[in-house]
């Protein structure tokens, strides 16, 4: 018999739904169930494509007895940690505090107020290595529940004022980000990589850079810094070669992490929207500054990845697709079946002279990389030399093979940020790479946010699914990252709607989101409240809500001209000069923006007939340069009587001897209009101090 999760569209809690556990949806009616039983809540978070918190639904939720003690003693809510961020923030804030840790599935007890007061991630069935089983911590709970219940109101309520004090400022008595400051996070950033090994941190587990990568490309156009673009460089060769990198089927998995000392990297093989946004763009603007083959190629190769597999009917694109899958022979569904191979599988798929040859370029031995003597592919450098027509061969008759195996489930609902930086990556991939297939894929996804997710109203749904909206709204990173990706599609398009699409959102952010001092909250003003209202700078696997609105702000300032959008974007950067030079990692984004602001952002604007030759290789010129944050507009000219092109940045630009012309502008000083790709390409080049 189905639970209460049986009417939810998130995929994740419709997992759920079928569970002897009596889960409820994230509602006032489950606390007021709370209050009127006298038991505490037990909030579960998680999502669709985690592995572990499949494991714990299938080792405890699954479990009668289990279920049967937490129906009686708790009221149990069920959370998708990618619909509701703001519940998953507070109370990870939480688990943070009092573990030094946090992860998923996250674990929260708390009272019907919505006060935690004992917390966890995974917990086994059984009690193992050093670990409390599931069932021992139930009993522990409710024990503590009903015998010393002053002593858990208490811990409740110190926990919540604990967060509550925890209040950020925007950072704005530190000042602008600067020169100075840019290059202090630069210098950290130097001390934190590893030239050998490409990756930047210590430890076992490695992430991807796409954002801090975005730093460095832009700090060089800048500056000219060698230090950050070989940085950059190797950086992205690093996580390209290894087995982050789907070598057959492009696209990147969550992470990748040593298992024992000595061994290969092995990926967690979840694959989410966010991470292949981001790096695809990255990769581009690597090519984009370097000319990098690899890197065109990898850009590519994730952008068709998200196309093929990621796509949806209604022209989104979904979430995330799960680490497992059922193995093709036992049936059992477990990480990287889908993925691996064994040197068998290679020469069966290849035959006996390929399949050897995809064993030496891809890493695949005998003994195996990874388990059960398979190996995830790798292309590390020094590999036997290969013809390309060859290998690209080989991978497509590898990805045919690999394609009638059981795919990984598919988390299908969308979700407005990711979809956002999708729109961005692929409009610019498709710019850059004159592949106009995807910039008509940008085109569709970014139609389904306002069709579906905006619809005419006053604010912006966090997702849909099968083209239904759904009922949460949307926090800041969707108002930044939708709003950049609606930007940087007028850009590629020339089509004014888009950039009139960004205004109305950055316009919520400042009636919404914004703080006296400037800073940033991640839920608008109207949001349900929680213990506390959810507040964070620094990146996680995705840009900050924070540093992606106060890029979008300053973008669409640097358009329009609009001094209270570009003093919002500078009142907000002032947390990024705060601490840029201290943690540049977990703010790479917000370092980024700061280097447009820095740099100005310079605005161009291309004026000429859309048909015309001449302004086509301006407009591609223009998208090309490597000037950080610029802004480019393009279209005919705007004249006094409202007449002529979309953009404001068009205003009163004329043709020069009536062939198409750009115009390059930097702090209200304008360089020479030009009407040569080649002088254009030189304004918006290296500024050397």
């Amino acid at each position: 018999m189905a639970n209460r999760l049986a009417h939810e569209t998130s995929p994740y809690l419709l997992q759920h739904a079928d569970n002897p556990v009596d889960w409820w949806p994230w509602s006032p009616e489950a606390f007021e169930e709370a209050r009127r039983r006298d038991v505490p809540v037990l909030l579960s978070v998680g999502y669709s494509s985690c592995h572990w918190c499949h494991v714990m639904a299938h080792e405890s939720f699954e479990d009668e007895l289990t279920a049967a003690y937490m129906n009686e003693h708790f009221v149990n809510i069920k959370v998708d940690r990618e619909e509701r961020p703001d519940v998953d923030s507070v109370y990870m804030e939480a688990v943070q505090a009092a573990t030094g840790q946090g992860g998923w599935p996250m674990s929260v007890f708390m009272t019907a107020d919505g006060e935690p007061f004992y917390f966890g991630t995974y917990f086994p069935p059984e009690p193992r290595h050093g670990m409390a089983s599931f069932t021992q911590v139930l009993e522990g709970v409710r024990a503590a529940w009903t015998g010393r219940r002053g002593e858990v109101a208490e811990v409740a309520r110190k926990i919540t004022r604990d967060l509550a004090d925890r209040e950020l400022g925007s950072g704005a008595g530190s000042g602008l980000p600067t020169a100075e400051s840019q290059a202090g996070a630069l210098l950290q950033l130097t001390r934190d990589y590893d030239p050998a090994s490409g990756w930047f941190g210590g430890g076992d587990t490695k992430f991807p850079a796409g954002m801090v990568v975005e730093f460095l490309l832009r700090h060089h156009a800048r500056t000219g810094s060698d230090g950050a673009r070989e940085m950059a460089e190797g950086a992205c060769e690093a996580m390209a070669r290894c087995s982050l990198f789907d070598q057959v089927g492009g696209g990147f998995h969550r992470y990748v992490l040593r298992p024992r000392p000595g061994a290969e990297l092995v990926p967690h093989f979840e694959k989410m929207l966010y991470d292949n946004a981001l790096l695809c763009r990255a990769y581009a603007h690597l090519w984009r500054s370097t000319g990098s083959d690899l890197a065109r190629r990898v850009a590519l190769a994730t952008a068709d990845f998200m196309v093929r597999e990621l796509r949806t009917d209604q022209g989104g694109f979904a979430s995330a697709l799960d680490a497992d899958s059922a193995d093709p022979v036992t049936g059992e569904h477990v990480e990287g079946a889908y993925y691996s191979w064994t040197p068998a599988q290679l020469a069966e798929v290849l035959g006996e002279e390929d399949g050897a040859l995809a064993a030496a370029v891809f890493g695949v031995t005998e003994e195996g990389t990874f388990e059960h003597g398979a190996s995830v592919l790798q292309f590390p450098q020094g590999g036997p030399d290969v013809d390309a027509e060859r290998l690209t061969g080989i991978k497509e008759r590898l990805l045919a093979a690999r394609s009638v195996r059981p795919a990984p489930g598919r988390d299908d609902k969308i979700v407005a940020a990711w979809n956002g930086l999708a729109v961005a990556a692929l409009a610019e991939c498709g710019a850059y790479f004159e592949r106009p297939d995807l910039i008509e894929r940008a085109t569709e996804a970014a139609d389904l946010l306002v069709r579906v997710h905006m619809d005419g109203k006053a604010r912006l749904a966090r997702t849909s699914r099968d083209g239904e909206v759904g009922s949460n709204a949307g926090v800041l990173e969707d108002y930044g990252d939708v709003a950049e990706g609606f930007l940087t599609l007028a850009a590629v398009t020339g089509e004014g709607v888009w950039l009139e699409f960004a205004g109305f959102l950055v316009d919520l952010v400042l009636a919404g989101f914004t703080a006296e001092d400037g800073s940033l909250y991640d839920t608008a003003h109207d949001a349900e409240p929680l213990i506390r209202r959810p507040q964070d700078p620094t990146d996680t696997a995705a840009p900050s809500g924070w540093t992606a609105a106060a890029g979008a702000l300053l973008s669409y300032a640097a358009h329009t001209g609009s001094e209270p959008h570009r003093t919002a974007a500078e009142r907000a950067l002032g947390v990024v000069h705060a601490l840029g030079p201290r943690a540049p990692r977990f703010i790479g984004h917000g370092l980024a923006v700061a280097e447009a602001l820095v740099d100005g952002p310079r605005e161009v604007a291309v004026v000429g007939h859309p048909q015309d030759a001449a302004r086509a290789a301006l407009h591609r010129t223009a998208l090309l340069g490597t000037a950080p944050g610029a802004v480019v507009a393009t279209g005919l000219p705007l004249q006094a009587d409202g007449s002529g092109g979309e953009f404001p940045l068009l205003a009163e630009r004329t043709l020069v001897h009536d062939r198409p012309t750009a115009y390059v502008c930097r702090h209200f000083v304008c360089a020479r209009p030009t009407t040569e790709p080649v002088e254009l390409a030189e304004q918006l080049g290296t500024i050397r101090p």
